[in-house]
């Protein structure tokens, strides 16, 4: 695995920044690119579950290791989630359990840079280098709007 990292620079405050990404009729928007659907389960909170869940209820199973409102999240990725049922022992699952994925907010006179970064194993790399990009432009977009 290896760490991947998105920027972005965004013409709002980091509060409204956060908003956009962790709000859930925002988050199902910018997060439509990698899947329509796409929807998470949580309450955001250290230490808490997280289900990133498409349209059919299929994706992944995570926890929060971090969160510092408006600044700071960090998820490690433990498994996935198919029809239903959570798998975190598979031999699949183990070659990249334990993947994290950062999101932070540094702002500057208003202005928020959004940087991801992310552990990710060969066959995700091509799909993540073109589909977070166009996630990341709908993020500005719905916080500049």
């Amino acid at each position: 695995m290896e760490k991947q990292e998105f920027k972005i620079a965004i013409d709002a405050p980091r509060e409204k920044v956060w908003k956009v990404l962790w709000a859930d009729d925002t988050y199902r928007a910018w997060t439509a690119p990698f899947s329509e659907g796409s929807h998470a389960i949580t309450d955001w909170k250290k230490g808490s579950k997280v289900l990133f869940l498409d349209g059919r209820g299929m994706g992944m199973v995570s926890t929060i290791d971090e969160t510092i409102p408006n600044q700071y999240i960090s998820f490690q990725h433990l498994g996935v989630v198919k029809n239903g049922v959570e798998d975190t022992d598979s031999e699949e699952v183990k070659q990249w359990a334990g993947a994290h994925e950062n999101y932070t907010l540094n702002e500057d006179n208003g202005r928020t840079e959004l940087v991801v970064d992310m552990d990710i194993n060969d066959a995700f790399k091509d799909y993540f280098s073109a589909t977070f990009p166009k996630a990341l432009q709908m993020v500005k977009e719905l916080a500049e709007s």
